[in-house]
């Protein structure tokens, strides 16, 4: 599904490279779920904002279905995003102006989902979620961690064959962490949903089938767990 060959990321400063990638070349087949672990500044982030077609590379090929990501068009590539994928960002983003509910609808809007077919959608999702009571409500009137919650039900709605995740849980409590690690597990078990997700913790680590460590935007190594 995923292909990156000599993947590099660097910032100029004067006649001076600050790399934040090196050399990354990975491959992640279709149904994968795979954890990406490594201190901050380890160059996690970007490297999801890459594969998920937010940021480019300053060197290197990346191959999403066998196409070659920054040999097309941007509209291209808005389309393939559209499609394809859902983001849970570490710091939410979402829109400011728009209450929950409008929020997790807007995926459906872009996708031209019906009407009627969208009320459905959301209104199974408010109530999967528990947040039915907060539907009119705005992202400012929210806590961190039901900010979080939204920003995940939002990556979800559009049921994306892929889902990167940037510290997915890193605002939940324990209980809401351990829900939604479970439902990636489950999207990922029977839907074959590929998932990508970025953590500083162990417990959900364990959940892919396979961890890749970074370390000063290298790969150190990977294991698959036990």
């Amino acid at each position: 599904m995923i292909k990156l060959n000599g993947i590099y990321k660097w910032y100029q400063s004067g006649i001076n490279r600050n790399f934040v990638l090196k050399d990354i070349n990975l491959n992640i087949e279709e149904g994968a779920f795979i954890s990406l672990m490594g201190p901050s500044g380890s160059g996690k982030s970007t490297l999801l904002n890459i594969i998920g077609m937010l940021d480019e590379p300053s060197e290197g090929e990346y191959l999403f279905l066998d196409q070659s990501v920054f040999a097309m068009k941007e509209r291209q590539r808005k389309e393939l995003y559209k499609q394809y994928i859902g983001f849970v960002f570490q710091s939410y983003h979402l829109i400011d102006e728009l209450t929950v509910y409008e929020n997790i609808e807007a995926p459906l809007l872009y996708q031209g989902v019906k009407s009627s077919e969208r009320r459905s959608m959301v209104a199974d999702m408010l109530d999967r979620f528990s947040i039915v009571g907060k539907k009119d409500l705005f992202p400012n009137q929210l806590s961190g961690g039901q900010q979080q919650l939204v920003g995940i039900v939002r990556a979800l709605i559009a049921k994306p064959k892929l889902i990167l995740a940037d510290e997915p849980t890193g605002n939940l409590n324990s209980a809401q962490g351990d829900e939604i690690m479970q439902l990636f597990q489950q999207l990922n078990r029977e839907d074959g949903v590929t998932i990508l997700q970025a953590t500083h913790s162990e417990k959900n680590a364990a959940y892919g089938h396979r961890t890749i460590h970074l370390l000063d935007g290298q790969i150190q190594h990977q294991h698959v767990p036990l």
